[in-house]
């Protein structure tokens, strides 16, 4: 897969996934519930924490007076260009000072990250637009656009980029040699050549935007780990270095738009320069967009097919067709004949017997990583290996070196239906499908918590696409393979009007972009926002509609009436006067749409207009309603996403939850966001074999919205080795939950499982 970039704490050593779970109450089945609530333990002031704290101006009296003054404080960095504040550490206490002093915006804590052709790129109209001429009379490939690669640097001696190469910067070792990370300089990296490579590859594969000139900026090191202010950092370089687009395929499964990398995205845009970043690998379900995805001007991008052929497997007689999701670095799935399947567990050492050899294992997630469970079933014998999910739905995943056996990834529900057919002698047959135009089931989806925003904002081919690694070629997927796609088509884009703004480029993205479907049904604007990328008919763009997607926000059913109303502006880009009128939308009960009569602009025209909905709330079913506005012009329509929600929706009440060691001997600390805050939060902890509640790690009520932190001391509760433990949230009336597995020595979340019931209504 893309490996797609994520959020974990200073200090964690272990990342994983989070995804939510709705609680159980059964305790004698094996699952976990709560005990009795507890107080709220005492917070510990001394704890050293590490924190980006904004600003409103560049440096006030009180704050460098208490940066002067307190000695514990360190500050590690200023920003000025992104945004203005700072990047420092220091005990609790001091902090708090901090958020008393009124120039002082918002404290985020410092987080760190972990990284999210040859059919995509004419597939997206990139190829025959290579042929079109711009104001200059030169060929469409990007040529004299700078593109910032944010990420875990590039090789830019591969044969295919270094022509493209413009130089860099790394912020992992301060230096100019922005090199991906080697194999004797630790876990060597391949993601941002891949990326780079979609975007401008100029050799034996040709990228999105050839020509265009890439600028690396090495923001994650080793393992692709690096911290939120080494991102923002490079953010600010890519501002100062006047670069034309930056490209992000790095995020977080925090769904929140008030992350600092979602304001530096913002800034950056200010600035001038177009901004795109991945949606997430979260998928399939609503509320999996991770930041800084959900930021407002960026262009978020989830992932769908290019034309490819996929295959599927059947077990038995069964007709049910099982969609197999290849792992990066394992051998493609080429199975012609039926193909004996075993059941191996977790895929442990001992989990495997002898039938193995020969046959394909079919293994559950956790326990153990999936190159572990894949090394077992080939050193066994096996042929291949198929892991399903612990938690609905379906993932993607990589390894940490290739394997000669096919490895691949199924849902939970596939995985379960599977291991119910099987028998002794149980056989399972492949069958291989020419699709595109579908949305990758890993592809994550909003909308926006808080503010309601429709994200991604396109979607563009991220399943098995070839690109540039060091020393070769490979096919990866993922969110982080659809971004490229788009950064690419913005550099064709800027060089075919070079005075387009950054919301001009992504509103003729977005306006030309074709809306996609399963099976003869449209996907909502949440899953593929205003649809999959056309680069050529962008760039003939006769519209602009902006902005090209639009929330109404949240309205409570206590109220008899309300109307709300956005404005939008309409851009005539061509030489001729166009007509225009907007198609009123399918009559709904106590919904009523104020649109602009017909009306006609001139050469170069726009206005702004008013659309407006006149609503009675008390009447309508509460949930989530998504659909387009449609705009006719003379030369086709332009679909234009919207979104409004009927009373508190039913989002995660808990996103993501870390555990690492604290500053201070036997003090640990943890996070959690908490989207819409909480009226009760706690963490217990229970024994992983017999699943005994042993006590609560820590217990908080009436929390606000945003990121949650706290530290405990494990010596005072007399802990020590490998709990389970149930973090929980309560928020108007739901209750939703995370199940880890922690190990309180080196502080490693071994393993995050969960289960989430929420759906679009």
């Amino acid at each position: 897969m893309g490996i797609h970039l994520r959020y974990v704490s200073i200090g964690l050593l272990l990342i994983l996934t989070t995804i939510l779970m709705g609680a159980s109450n059964d305790g004698i089945t094996g699952t976990l519930r709560y005990p009795d609530r507890p107080s709220a333990p005492k917070i510990d002031d001394d704890e050293i924490q590490s924190v980006i704290i904004t600003t409103k101006e560049s440096l006030t009296t009180e704050v460098y007076e208490l940066l002067k003054k307190e000695t514990s404080i360190k500050v590690h960095q200023q920003f000025s260009v992104a945004f203005t504040g700072y990047s420092i550490s220091g005990p609790r206490k001091v902090i708090n000072k901090l958020k008393q002093i009124q120039s002082v915006d918002n404290i985020y804590p410092n987080q760190t990250y972990q990284v999210t052709i040859d059919q995509s790129v004419p597939y997206i109209g990139a190829e025959e637009i290579r042929s079109y001429l711009d104001a200059d009379q030169q060929h469409l490939t990007g040529k004299g656009i700078k593109v910032g690669v944010i990420d875990t640097g590039v090789d830019y001696t591969h044969p295919d980029l270094r022509n493209n190469y413009r130089g860099g910067y790394d912020l992992v070792d301060q230096d100019k040699d922005p090199m991906e990370t080697k194999a004797n300089e630790g876990l060597p990296t391949i993601h941002g050549t891949h990326v780079a490579g979609i975007i401008a590859a100029n050799g034996q594969m040709k990228g999105v935007a050839p020509e265009s000139e890439i600028i690396a900026y090495r923001a994650l090191g080793p393992g692709g780990m690096g911290t939120s202010e080494q991102v923002i950092a490079a953010i600010e370089k890519a501002i100062e270095d006047k670069v034309d687009i930056i490209n992000l395929s790095l995020g977080n499964d925090v769904n929140g738009p008030d992350w600092p990398t979602s304001i530096a995205l913002n800034k950056a845009v200010e600035s001038g320069i177009v901004a795109v970043t991945s949606s997430g690998n979260s998928g399939p379900q609503i509320w999996t967009v991770g930041s800084p995805g959900t930021a407002l001007n960026a262009i978020s991008v989830g992932a769908s097919t290019p034309p490819i052929e996929l295959p599927y497997v059947t077990i038995g007689t069964s007709n049910r067709q099982i969609e197999v999701t290849p792992m990066q670095g394992s051998k493609p799935w080429k199975f012609k004949r039926g193909e004996k399947l075993v059941f191996g567990k977790l895929g442990l050492a001992d989990d495997l017997g002898d039938d193995v050899k020969g046959n394909i294992v079919l293994v559950e997630r956790g326990k153990i990583p999936f190159s572990e469970k894949a090394r077992n079933a080939m050193e066994k014998g096996a042929t291949g290996v198929i892991i399903y999910n612990n938690a609905n739905g379906s993932f993607s995943g990589g390894l940490d070196r290739d394997f000669d056996i096919p490895v691949v990834s199924i849902s939970k529900e596939d995985g379960e239906y599977l291991r119910s057919k099987l028998t002794k002698n149980s056989f399972i047959n492949t069958i291989y499908k020419q699709v595109k135009d579908t949305m990758a089931d890993f592809s994550s989806r909003g909308p926006v918590t808080y503010t309601w925003d429709i994200k991604p904002d396109v979607v563009a081919p991220g399943v098995a696409i070839d690109s540039t690694v060091p020393k070769g070629y490979e096919s990866l997927q993922g969110t982080s393979m659809a971004a490229p796609h788009v950064a690419g088509a913005a550099a064709l884009i800027k060089q075919a009007h070079p005075e387009w703004t950054p919301e001009q480029i992504k509103a003729s993205l977005m306006n030309t972009a074709v809306r996609i479907g399963d099976q003869n049904k449209m996907y909502e604007p949440v899953i593929q926002g205003a649809g999959r990328i056309q680069v050529d008919k962008a760039v003939h763009a006769q519209t602009l509609v902006y902005p090209s997607s639009f929330s109404l926000g949240m309205f409570h059913n206590e109220h008899p009436r309300t109307k709300r109303s956005v404005l939008i502006t309409i851009e005539n880009i061509t030489n001729q006067v166009q007509s225009y009128s907007f198609e009123l939308p399918k009559a709904e009960m106590g919904i009523q749409w104020d649109l602009p009569l017909p009306f006609s602009l001139k050469a170069h025209e726009k206005k702004t207009v008013s659309i407006s909905i006149d609503m009675t709330p008390s009447i309508i079913k509460e949930g989530i309603y998504s659909n387009w506005i449609t705009l006719h012009t003379e030369h086709g329509q332009v679909n234009v996403p919207y979104l409004f929600v009927i009373e508190e929706p039913n989002y995660p009440r808990i996103m993501t939850f870390q555990f690492s060691p604290g500053d201070e001997q036997d003090t640990y600390r943890y996070e959690a966001y908490l989207p819409g805050g909480a009226e009760e939060f706690g963490i217990a902890l229970y024994d992983p074999d017999t699943f005994r509640f042993i006590t609560y790690l820590d217990y908080k009520q009436q929390i606000s919205r945003g990121n949650l932190e706290g530290s405990v001391n494990i010596k005072e509760l007399g802990l020590k080795g490998v709990y389970k433990a149930l973090v929980f949230a309560k928020n108007k009336g739901r209750e939703d939950t995370i199940e880890a597995e922690i190990l309180v020595d080196d502080a490693i979340v071994l393993e995050e499982r969960s289960k989430n019931k929420f759906e679009l209504k």
